[in-house]
């Protein structure tokens, strides 16, 4: 099996863990403010102590690639990309969204989400940009996309082809989905924070099939678009 460190920095949680085969072994998380750039040396260093793991028995290093903040993606990419050259490993990248869609599953797997008629939700992983602002993505509950990510202005008409679908709950989650429920009444707010852990599965399966990144050019996937609706008022 294979051991992957992974990184996700992409918000206000600085989160660092240790992978084993796509199941976590040791976790580290902070949501004290964006102080990055300090703590995802120190969760490394610490974890590597914690599990007697040397850098050189690690096969590759995982980071959430975005969408998210600017600043937390380039500080977990700048890192990761250092610690691969380093060593000598490959770089993993895993989608944000996907990975906090990761986080849900594995949390309603265990129990901690109770969310009815689960095998057939939509699931809408919202990631906070500003104002009504959100990075999205829809997935079905096997983790399976249904659309790309996209910068969505959330309004009432927002998703609506997938949130008035007989027997299918359309599951909000992640930072950016509280400011959002209000808007969409229809929606099943769940709380489900980024994590770490949730690039584990994906990363193991990254390694497996030889999707490596370049270390020298890979960059985060910023998305900086938003869809904007003309307003019904115009104000001469």
């Amino acid at each position: 099996m294979s051991l992957i460190l992974c990184i996700e920095t992409g918000t206000d949680i600085c989160s660092v863990g240790i992978a084993d085969g796509g199941e976590l072994i040791s976790l580290r998380e902070s949501d004290e403010g964006r102080d990055h750039a300090r703590k995802v040396g120190l969760f490394v260093d610490e974890l590597l102590r914690e599990t007697g793991i040397a850098p050189d028995d690690l096969d590759a290093v995982a980071v959430g690639k975005g969408p998210g903040s600017y600043t937390g993606l380039r500080i977990g990419v700048s890192f990761a990309k250092g610690f691969c050259y380093g060593v000598g490993i490959p770089l993993l990248s895993v989608g944000s969204l996907d990975a906090l869609t990761e986080v849900a599953r594995e949390d309603y797997e265990a129990g901690i989400l109770a969310v009815d008629d689960w095998e057939q939700a939509v699931l809408c992983p919202m990631v906070d940009a500003r104002r009504m602002e959100v990075y999205a993505q829809l997935f079905d509950s096997a983790g399976r996309p249904l659309t790309g990510v996209a910068a969505e202005v959330v309004t009432p008409e927002s998703f609506a082809p997938y949130r008035h679908r007989a027997g299918r709950p359309f599951v909000l989650f992640g930072n950016g989905a509280r400011k959002c429920s209000e808007v969409l009444p229809d929606a099943v707010l769940v709380e489900v924070a980024p994590s770490a852990r949730g690039l584990a599965r994906p990363a193991q399966q990254a390694l497996d099939e030889g999707r490596t990144e370049d270390v020298a050019y890979f960059e985060p996937f910023y998305l900086k678009d938003f869809v904007v609706t003309a307003p019904k008022r115009k104000i001469l």
